[in-house]
Order: C-alpha cells, then structure tokens, then sequence
C-alpha cells in the first residue's frame, strides 16, 4: 500500500514544521485526536501511542517518531497491531504560493494471503485521518497569519 494526501497551506515551511511537528499538542489543535501519548524513547525516537476517530471509529497504533530538523520532515514508524510496518513521511515542500505538505504512508501487509483485503481497509483509514489532520492545521496555520 502506497498512499499520501497533501494541501497547500500559505505559510513558511519553518512555521509549518514547528506547529506540526509538537505531538503533545495535536490533542488540542485536532479534535479527531483522542490522545498522543509519550510511551518511553529507542535511541533519539520517540514513542508513541495515537488514537484519532474516523467518523465515529476510534483508532489506534503505537509508533517511534521523529522530526528532523534539518530536512523539516516528520518520521513515523509503525510498530504494533495491525499496521506494524507502516512508514509515515511528512514532507514539506516550498511552493511559489506556500508550502505544500505531504504526509506518505507505505505499507507491506505482513500477512500477504489477506493483504488484497487488509490494505485497501488500511488506506481508506489513513487518508481520511490524513487528509483531516492536514485540513485542520491548514486552517490554524492559516487563520494565526501562516506568514
């Protein structure tokens, strides 16, 4: 499974990677969030449990993380349950009219007989708690004059 969602927000992309890059705030800026918590830390990653809603589904996964500074991305590894494996890359990108954010998330169902079923479940998931997520510091990032 390969997928990714991106907008285009009018803002810097040190701005950007500043607001978004701060777990323990995602709680009070997304209210799909239902909580970010730090569970310990491998090495100079974090890691965390997230759980958002799609809809009214609650959803949840354990992952390290970490921002890089240099590159003004955000890594996410999934390393639990069901989407063990998945690596989420937020990438950001200067544009002439903003940044454009990307977030990518890629997938090999571990379990390959039930993949044919289990990625596009996983990827409807995924955009849709992505493509929220982005939306929502979109219009923060924004409203706060993003410049």
């Amino acid at each position: 499974m390969h997928t990714g969602n991106s907008i285009l927000i009018r803002a810097p992309r040190g701005r950007i990677f500043d607001a978004v890059s701060d777990l323990s705030r995602w709680t009070e800026h997304l209210p799909h969030y239902r909580y970010v918590r730090l569970l310990g830390k491998d090495g100079e990653r974090d890691i965390v449990a997230m759980s958002a809603r799609r809809g009214s589904i609650p959803v949840s996964w354990v992952s390290t993380y970490y921002a890089d500074r240099e590159t003004l991305e955000l890594h996410f590894e999934h390393i639990r349950n069901w989407t063990r494996g998945m690596v989420v890359v937020w990438k950001l990108n200067d544009t002439r009219d903003g940044t454009r954010v990307e977030i990518i998330h890629d997938l090999r169902f571990r379990f390959r007989p039930l993949a044919w079923l289990a990625e596009p479940i996983i990827a409807s998931f995924v955009a849709a708690i992505a493509g929220k997520t982005l939306a929502t510091f979109k219009e923060i990032i924004e409203r706060e004059g993003g410049r």
